[in-house]
């Protein structure tokens, strides 16, 4: 088996913050990883100067490559380490190409730069951002072996689906002389002899790609120091203060992606608080819910009635005016276009919507065979034609109206020019009538939406998460709901009128895109599986089965004694096989002293630490086995009786554990 990372980076570029590359770092990272094959694959660039440097200030093999901005991703561009100075000119031309972060090549010029693609190792951004799109995978193969993932959760997806690629994952590092740590993202691969064609051949078998060397993909380095944990459930034991949560923040810190629950981080007594927190979690159903409404408020806010009443008014003061002087009338202003009304344009926008929505369904080909199913293509672009000529038609209309309008407007105002006869004001009384009507509308529905009723429900493990409507009670309510200190006073006097209500939230401080959110509560309310208001505790333990749930979102799961402030069968219960459950999917690591959560949840793997003193400094030191071996063993070879770490950890030793079973329990059993 033989380690490779083949994604590193040694040379700044437009893509990166600055850093300094130092060949003694480079050699500490391959020699403390124990790697036997890197390639330099910097943004865009190939340094060759730099690459013999490397070459020759290491034992192992490195391979040339670059890095390459293509179609909104990025590929990485393997190379056999023969004919440098012809690789470099290609890659001085994709330099040339590609000036900031948003350019980008294509493809074909992908082909155009390297004609015979299959003498190199391509490998995508596959379940890492910036990722190659799907097409554009496409359009490479069959030169595509491999895609590189971010995490061991995203690389056991792959490796265990046969429509995805062979998964690896590599450091991404930048190597410089100020590293803390090293990343442990490398992959393996069953190879005896390293060349870049053996390297490919792998990668076209998953079965030679794995995690570790000896364990498959059981296992994965977390610390550049040795420590390996299960990509399932792992526990870590220990004494008070000797380095449990030290070791989990370790791990937090080589990962990307995690989800961390602290201890105590969860008690939860506080209603009030714990309502705030609920609508958080839960926002999405909000803006679902309102989603629609808010449409119709950005519609409305632009409805100014006020205005159109005094348009009105001029309208009449104006028209009587031109009444009591038709006695006056001379022939200019007795035309009949004196005081003619402009033609209404029809408006397209819903008809221009329609033939988008027809064509998408005419065009999308990820659901071609379903759309198929319910709808005759055919038909489609028959209708899309139907609509388009429509449109047309429409569309010549209105330009006649316009030229029509443009030539009444233009002979209007020749007539008033040369009377001395005031015209009555223009008026659009479709616009005011139609926008009348839309404010009557709004009130309505308005009215709708603040009848108190049921909009969500989630059941978790036996609570329920029910969410309904009802209207804001005082203006303090609404300052809250806004988290700025704006005055809500104005606005909520004027809350039964909808209408109104929304001019007076346009009065204060607050985001146009935000006013719908002030027209109705949404609450919500946990229930226990009696139905009734969950208690403080059983807050705390909705709050724990949330978080640990939430945990499938994220690559890696950390917990921090769970078991604070909750009963044991709670735990065995509820907790234990939800961790459980969640384990099969993602890793998960837990800190524990209690044995309900340490011994009867079943880990797949244990993690012991221990501190001493060595001259005066603390050192931590970790053991680790699986939960059936007899000895757990540390990272520089000392070994620990598993038994005695058990029992002192999670049952306060032996004597303790002999004296409860047989002075306790046996008595009262019997």
């Amino acid at each position: 088996m033989k380690k490779i990372d083949l994604h590193i980076h040694t040379v700044p570029s437009i893509s990166d913050s600055h850093f300094e590359f130092c060949l003694d770092t480079m050699r500490e990272y391959v020699t403390k990883l124990e790697i036997d094959c890197i390639a330099i694959t910097n943004h865009n660039l190939f340094d060759l100067e730099q690459f013999n440097l490397i070459s020759q200030g290491l034992d192992i093999v490195v391979l040339p490559g670059i890095e390459i901005n293509l179609e909104k991703g990025h590929l990485l561009l393997i190379s056999e380490n023969t004919e440098l100075i012809d690789f470099e000119s290609k890659c001085q031309q994709v330099q040339n190409l590609i000036k900031d972060t948003d350019n980008y090549i294509s493809v074909e010029t992908l082909s155009a730069i390297f004609p015979d693609l299959n003498r190199y190792l391509l490998i995508p951004h596959y379940d890492k951002r910036p990722n190659i799109p799907d097409e554009t995978l496409k359009k490479l193969q069959p030169h595509i072996l491999a895609g590189e993932v971010t995490s061991v959760r995203k690389f056991k997806t792959c490796a265990k689906d046969n429509t995805k690629l062979t998964p690896v994952i590599f450091s991404d590092v930048r190597i410089k002389n100020d590293l803390q740590s090293f990343p442990t993202r490398q992959t393996f691969i069953d190879l005896a002899e390293i060349t870049l064609r053996g390297i490919k051949s792998c990668l076209a078998d998953k079965t030679k790609v794995c995690l570790t060397k000896s364990d498959g993909n059981k296992f994965f380095q977390v610390t550049d120091d040795g420590l390996y944990l299960s990509t399932g459930l792992n526990v870590i034991l220990g004494e008070r203060s000797t380095g449990k949560t030290y070791t989990l923040d370790r791990i937090l810190e080589s990962f990307e992606d995690v989800k961390y629950i602290k201890q105590f981080s969860l008690l939860q007594n506080d209603e009030e608080k714990f309502k705030t927190l609920l609508s958080s979690r839960h926002s999405t159903v909000n803006e679902q819910f309102l989603k629609e409404f808010k449409e119709v408020v950005s519609d409305v806010r632009n409805v100014d009635l006020k205005s159109n009443k005094s348009e009105v008014e001029k309208y009449l003061a104006s028209l009587i005016k031109f009444a009591s002087e038709s006695d006056k009338l001379d022939s200019y202003s007795k035309a009949s276009l004196f005081s003619e009304v402009l033609f209404s344009e029809v408006d397209l926008k819903n008809l221009a919507k329609i033939i988008e929505a027809t064509t998408t369904l005419i065009e999308n080909t990820e659901y071609h065979d379903i759309i198929g199913k319910h709808l005759e293509i055919a038909s489609l672009k028959n209708l899309v034609v139907e609509l388009m000529a429509k449109h047309v038609e429409l569309n010549e209309v209105n330009l006649q109206k316009r030229w029509l309008n443009d030539l009444i407007t233009k002979i209007k105002a020749d007539l008033r020019l040369k009377t001395a006869t005031s015209p009555p004001t223009d008026i659009d009384f479709y616009s005011i009538l139609f926008e009348n009507e839309k404010v009557k509308k709004f009130n309505n529905v308005v009215s709708e939406l603040q009848k108190e009723r049921e909009i969500d429900r989630k059941e978790i493990r036996g609570f329920k998460v029910v969410a309904r409507t009802k209207k804001f009670t005082g203006a303090q309510q609404m300052k809250n709901k806004s988290g700025r200190q704006l005055a809500f006073s104005t606005p909520f006097s004027k809350y039964d009128n909808p209408y109104a209500f929304l001019n007076a939230l346009k009065e204060i401080e607050l985001e146009e895109t935000d006013y719908h959110k002030y027209f109705v509560e949404i609450e919500y309310q946990t229930l226990n599986k009696h139905n009734f208001p969950v208690s403080g505790g059983e807050r705390s333990e909705f709050n724990l089965l949330h978080e640990i749930g939430d945990a499938l979102q994220y690559d890696l799961l950390l917990i921090d004694e769970p078991e604070s402030s909750f009963d044991n069968l709670f735990l065995k219960n509820d907790v234990n096989e939800l961790l459980k459950s969640i384990s099969t999917q993602i890793p998960v690591v837990i800190v524990t002293h209690n044995s309900t959560v340490g011994a009867s949840i079943k880990p797949d793997f244990i993690i012991y630490t221990k501190k001493t003193i060595v001259e005066q400094q603390i050192k931590y030191q970790i053991f680790s086995g699986y939960p059936s071996d007899k000895q757990l063993t540390s990272i520089d070879g000392d070994s620990i009786e598993n038994y005695d770490i058990l029992l002192r950890c999670l049952e306060a030793g032996i004597d303790a554990y002999d004296d409860r079973r047989t002075k306790t329990y046996e008595i009262l059993k019997n």
